[in-house]
């Protein structure tokens, strides 16, 4: 059966965003975005709420980019080509390659997809959809990329729900920038 992964970049202190919305101080090396070109290479399909999908709709046009050097135009490649499921109340419609609105719960969704034929892990992306999706314990494994910055509040990577999860570390990686990267199984 397909894993569902939850993977994004977080300060030390837990944020994925910073209290002005930013989050700048998360771009990628080189190697930690190999590291995310390798993980999208990896999926089936990404779930993205509305604004991950609005942040990400650069790169349905940057493989058009003759200056982007070919690390970033393979991203580029592999993103558009992956099929991806929008979660929002606002938009009605979204121009992206390969993407579609959700039709239905991030439940439904995630079965829809499980009885798919095809391979590759199901992404959620976006702290709102993680934490519904946490919330309905649909979420297999942690991808944890933490760089060395306190932001100081922000949005958080992980849901408050106060519900306990147990975790086993399956692997660890640590780059010359200072970004540790772990990823973490569901205990089940």
């Amino acid at each position: 059966m397909r894993s569902v992964t939850y993977s994004m970049s977080l300060s030390l202190d837990g944020y994925i965003v910073g209290p002005d919305g930013g989050f700048s101080w998360s771009v990628p090396d080189e190697d930690v975005f190999c590291l995310a070109t390798e993980e999208v290479g990896g999926l089936g399909a990404h779930l993205l709420g509305r604004r991950l999908y609005e942040t990400m709709l650069y790169w349905d046009t940057a493989d058009r980019d003759p200056s982007l050097d070919a690390p970033t135009r393979e991203f580029a490649a592999l993103w558009n080509a992956l099929p991806k499921v929008v979660f929002s109340t606002t938009l009605t419609e979204v121009r992206a390659s390969n993407t579609r609105l959700a039709s239905g719960s991030p439940a439904r969704e995630i079965e829809r997809l499980r009885a798919e034929p095809g391979e590759g892990d199901i992404a959620i992306g976006g702290a709102g959809l993680a934490a519904d999706a946490a919330t309905l314990d649909l979420i297999d494994e942690y991808r944890v990329r933490t760089y060395p910055v306190l932001v100081g509040g922000g949005t958080p990577f992980f849901a408050r729900n106060e519900r306990r999860v147990d975790l086993d570390l399956i692997e660890h990686r640590s780059f010359g920038s200072g970004v540790l990267y772990s990823r973490y199984r569901v205990k089940r």
